[in-house]
């Protein structure tokens, strides 16, 4: 077995579809809270592909906060 370290791309893409629903979500749960200040409710089909698109920086991110956990854990 390699004892390489998994580089952030290999993570992100790991993490995605978790990071990609949980920007979905939270867009819908936004929107919904956005009613307050008269704002229209977003359909769940638009935050999904909200989610979707967002979900890859969210992805990076989370595979960089992995990595650096990785890291950390090593020392």
């Amino acid at each position: 077995m390699s004892d390489a370290p998994w580089p952030v791309w290999k993570l992100s893409i790991l993490l995605y579809p978790f990071a990609a629903g949980a920007v979905a979500i939270n867009l819908y749960m936004l929107s919904l809270m956005g009613q307050v200040f008269g704002l229209a409710v977003l359909s769940p089909q638009a935050s999904i592909i909200g989610g979707l698109i967002l979900g890859v920086p969210a992805g990076w991110a989370s595979g960089k906060w992995a990595r650096h956990l990785m890291d950390q854990a090593d020392t």
